[in-house]
């Protein structure tokens, strides 16, 4: 059954990180629920239904997680946003601080007395003005970071240091331009690899445009740049 499947992963020789994806987010979430449009409108004219939306969503986060907890220890456990595009957040930093930081850090510190080390949150588009929100939160890892979103991975490390951990950031359009381009992309991002609380890879999921000879290329690099790191 379920717990035995999960007891098993105490004798793990990996990380176990487990991803609430595509529903457990306080606007990824909601937003697969209502809708974007609907979703932005109700921070506005339905507060107290929102409110409640994200008080469910926590509350099934906990239970759920307690369930897995029971059986097994946990490295990291992952919300779920996507809440941004090209232009910034769809919702602005200070209204999501106000309705989302109560639920998130609820959720947090719950996970954190669980004995789980690490938070972190998935967001594709601009993110820059929500991550105060998300660390104050709690949260310490943040991904994919969209570097054709404006996201910079290295800008972000000068900015809050290593308090924010950061996976991926690698902008995936280099692999489809060839070697030149994958090699200084990693070039670009060696320093935050050899200062580790950092792990490399692409911005999101490889484009169709990728040949698979540029594929195999970069893993190739990618690997060398992490074991000499």
């Amino acid at each position: 059954d379920y717990a035995e499947v999960l007891a098993g992963y105490r004798t793990r020789d990996c990380p176990l990180i487990v991803l609430a994806n595509r529903w457990g987010g306080f606007f990824g979430g909601l937003r697969a629920m209502v809708g974007v449009e609907r979703l932005c409108m109700l921070f506005y004219d339905d507060p107290a239904l929102v409110e409640e939306m994200m008080d469910a969503t926590a509350d099934f986060i906990i239970a759920l997680t307690g369930r897995i907890l029971d059986h097994t220890d946990v490295d990291c456990f992952g919300f779920w946003e996507d809440m941004a595009y090209k232009t910034g957040p769809l919702v602005g930093a200070p209204l999501f601080r106000k309705f989302a930081l109560p639920r998130y850090r609820r959720v947090v510190d719950y996970l954190r007395g669980r004995g789980v080390p690490h938070i972190c949150l998935d967001s594709d588009g601009d993110i820059s003005t929500l991550i105060p929100v998300w660390l104050d939160a709690g949260i310490d890892t943040l991904y994919p970071f969209e570097a054709q979103c404006g996201m910079d991975v290295v800008k972000v490390r000068k900015e809050y240091g290593r308090d924010l951990r950061m996976w991926f950031g690698l902008d995936k359009r280099a692999l489809a331009a060839g070697p030149a381009a994958i090699d200084a992309e990693l070039a670009r991002v060696k320093p935050l690899i050899d200062e580790g609380g950092y792990v490399a890879g692409p911005d999101h999921s490889i484009p169709p445009d990728v040949p698979f000879g540029h594929y195999t290329y970069f893993l190739k690099k990618l690997h060398l740049a992490v074991e000499q790191g």
